[in-house]
């Protein structure tokens, strides 16, 4: 009996930031930018082929970038404008399926094991997709194409930029089995050094790890190693994804001492929070502070409320309550707000507003 796989892909951007920056600005074109920090300060949000080359790559500080690339350009982001690219881009993957789970701006997945054009291959619909962005955006993307989202993940990086990678059911264990176990999606760099302690390299030493063994080393983490390194990952493309948090966060020019130019920071950053909750008509009762001080460290406080707020002067009132819980370690670089305990969980819930006695 023939046995029905699901056709999973999973389409990103190439350097998408810096892509739409370099669209739009044909000077930039062949350039090395990073979107995001300057050469004094702040932290690159994405960079250019060109400056990856390099070294420079998104997380990293402007200070390092510029060391790694005396002539990197530093590039202003424009949230805005990525967004609107972004729009035409999840467009066009609707014109295909109705299953599609974005990522973020940039990426996402799409199930067409059944889609609106009756094409039976997968990898033929990725073709025209990422022909379709380049024709119609002007951008390039890549794309991975498997019976799950783990291998489909894994494989849209295989041929970036502007390249595709398709795993076929036959394929996955074979090609799980070969791949260095940096590249297995979920295995981030301390986890890595952990693995290469214990002797797993590569896909094949995962395998050959009895489960008991790495739920021990792992915990719950171990017993997702030992299925998707077996191709097992049965997770569903789900076209609404349901927010947990909800965030915004400001990094600034100069470094802050002063809890009064805090509290003022704060007032700007709850009004951009709050806009956000009111656009996806969420509320939360858990507000949680973000401080990142002057020498990177960072630390988060947090309170939960009886109820769910939403209003930008509650925001402030209770972020405000938060900065002064405790002394200040060193001068602030970065301030933050989120919002979870969403009221997402629920189907009514009364947002509370201030009420005030006239």
């Amino acid at each position: 009996m023939k046995v029905a796989f699901r056709k999973i892909i999973h389409v990103d951007m190439d350097a998408f930031y810096a892509s739409v920056e370099q669209m739009d600005n044909p000077e930039l074109k062949g350039k090395p930018i990073a979107v995001g920090g300057n050469e004094t300060r702040g932290v690159v949000s994405a960079a250019s082929y060109e400056a990856r080359k390099f070294g420079v790559r998104s997380a990293i500080s402007g200070v390092l970038a510029k060391k790694y690339c005396p002539e990197l350009i530093f590039v202003r982001p424009r949230f805005d404008r990525y967004k609107e690219i972004s729009r035409k881009v999840q467009a066009i993957f609707y014109d295909y399926t109705d299953l599609v789970e974005p990522l973020s701006l940039d990426e996402a997945y799409l199930d067409v094991t059944q889609n609106k054009k009756g094409n039976p291959s997968a990898s033929l619909i990725a073709q025209e997709i990422r022909q379709r962005i380049f024709n119609e955006v002007g951008l390039t993307a890549s794309a991975g194409i498997s019976v799950n989202k783990f291998v489909a993940k894994i494989a849209s990086d295989i041929n970036k930029p502007n390249g595709q990678k398709t795993v076929n059911p036959d394929e996955v264990i074979s090609f799980l089995e070969a791949l260095p176990i940096r590249k297995f999606y979920g295995v981030g760099k301390v986890t890595t050094e952990k693995m290469y302690q214990l002797g797993i390299f590569t896909g094949l030493d995962l395998r050959n790890k009895e489960l008991d063994f790495l739920e021990k080393h792992f915990g719950k983490s171990g017993t997702f190693y030992y299925h998707v390194v077996r191709g097992i990952h049965n997770s569903e493309v789900k076209s609404e994804r349901i927010a947990k948090s909800v965030a915004a966060e400001h990094t600034f020019d100069e470094n802050l001492t002063s809890e009064i130019f805090m509290e003022e920071k704060l007032v700007v950053i709850a009004q951009q929070l709050e806009k956000r909750l009111q656009r996806y008509k969420l509320a939360g009762k858990t507000l949680t502070l973000k401080i990142k001080y002057s020498d990177f460290t960072q630390q988060t406080r947090s309170k939960t409320l009886p109820y769910f707020i939403a209003d930008k002067a509650l925001l402030v009132e209770t972020a405000k309550e938060l900065l002064y819980q405790e002394r200040l370690r060193e001068s602030v670089r970065l301030l933050g707000i989120s919002v979870t305990n969403l009221n997402t969980e629920v189907k009514k819930t009364v947002v509370v507003q201030l009420k005030f006695d006239f």
